[in-house]
């Protein structure tokens, strides 16, 4: 397909807050100089994305979310190098690629992050991406630089990472967020000392990614904490050490009993301020806690300063795993074909089409990672 062509597509819309997902014609525009057009063939959904609908994440509606798509590239702006028509590809997060953060190979950290990613729905020029057809009502688009809960995205070569043909991108779509976001959690923030002891706080995606990445270390004590037994259950087949159920123990003082003093390294999936007060109280002298979980913005959450003096936690902020994905994406794509990240075991498929089941599953746990096929 030239990049001139246009691109008649179907999506999933949230109208405004707390609104269904209605599956809806769209035009997609032409792909400009370093833009790709891409079949999608499976999304998976991630929490963000509920947080959007249900106002949360003040992302702006009407608009097309998803953000860890992944298919067939069919088109491609006239500057672009590092994909081509026909090749296989996950979408992952978006960046600038000129601020002093890309330029220096920390995209996480890019100026435009936000406004690229979360709380834009255009391009960084306030030009639309996509459009109903037929309709002149705005849409919003460019989430995570693709807006995947459709048939075609339109992302950004910076944030497309080209996969082998045979590469089953119904299993490895959740890499493009959830997973890096987990896994990357430990292998790029946390790079645990040997003989460690880590919590994880909450067995979803992002917790268990996390788990599965910390078997793969030198950690001795891997540790989850989660209230559904089932997921406590699959995180100990996952390679968790212990598991804690705080509706029968003290997340804190079961954490003690287990390590002796506390964890060397928490990590704090859910977005509850609560339970991260529990991950920060978890930690051994010199600890260090990684902040994932996303609660509403403007949340905030208080902790014992004495204690802090004392005590001396280190707390930090974990985005995508501070992933690079054109390096990490491959090597977590290999260890999955090497049979050591099997991260088939949080996943359950669910039609296009079936997208409202898929988000009702995940808002109430019943589902850990739902992935959207479309082909």
């Amino acid at each position: 397909m030239s990049a001139e062509a246009v691109t008649k597509a179907t999506a999933a819309v949230v109208e405004g807050t707390g609104a269904p997902f209605t599956v809806t014609d769209i035009v997609l525009d032409s792909p400009r100089s370093h833009e790709v057009v891409v079949r999608v063939e499976a999304v998976g959904m991630c929490h963000t994305d509920l947080s959007v609908r249900s106002g949360a994440t003040p992302f702006p509606l009407p608009g097309v979310l998803g953000h860890e798509g992944a298919g067939t590239v069919e088109a491609v702006g006239p500057e672009v190098t590092k994909v081509a028509p026909g090749d296989k590809v996950l979408m992952t997060f978006t960046s600038c690629g000129s601020c002093i953060a890309c330029v220096t190979g920390r995209p996480v950290q890019c100026a435009h992050w936000p406004a690229l990613n979360l709380l834009g729905g255009s391009r960084l020029d306030g030009s639309a991406t996509i459009r109903r057809d037929g309709d002149d009502r705005p849409l919003h688009g460019h989430f995570f630089g693709q807006s995947s809960f459709a048939s075609h995205a339109m992302a950004h070569e910076r944030n497309t990472v080209k996969v082998a043909s045979d590469t089953p991108l119904d299993i490895l779509a959740p890499l493009g967020c959830g997973v890096q976001t987990g896994a990357g959690a430990v292998f790029n923030v946390l790079r645990p000392r040997a003989g460690g002891a880590l919590v994880v706080f909450g067995a979803g995606a992002v917790g268990l990614s996390a788990v599965i990445a910390a078997r793969l270390t030198s950690l001795t004590k891997i540790i989850t904490v989660d209230l559904q037994d089932a997921r406590l259950d699959l995180a100990l087949r996952l390679g968790a050490t212990d598991v804690i159920n705080p509706r029968r123990a003290d997340a804190v003082e079961a954490v003690r009993d287990i390590t002796g003093d506390g964890a060397d390294y928490t990590l704090e999936t859910t977005g509850n301020t609560h339970v991260l007060r529990q991950a920060v109280d978890a930690l051994a002298v010199d600890g260090t806690c990684g902040v994932i979980g996303a609660p509403p913005f403007g949340s905030e959450v208080s902790l014992d300063v004495p204690r802090m003096l004392v005590r001396n936690p280190h707390i930090v902020g974990v985005n995508q795993g501070s992933s690079v994905p054109d390096q990490f994406l491959p090597a977590l794509v290999e260890l999955h074909q090497q049979g050591r990240f099997p991260v088939e075991q949080l996943v359950e498929h669910f039609a296009f089409d079936d997208i409202e089941n898929a988000a009702k599953a995940a808002h109430h746990g019943a589902v850990i990672k739902p992935v959207l096929r479309l082909s």
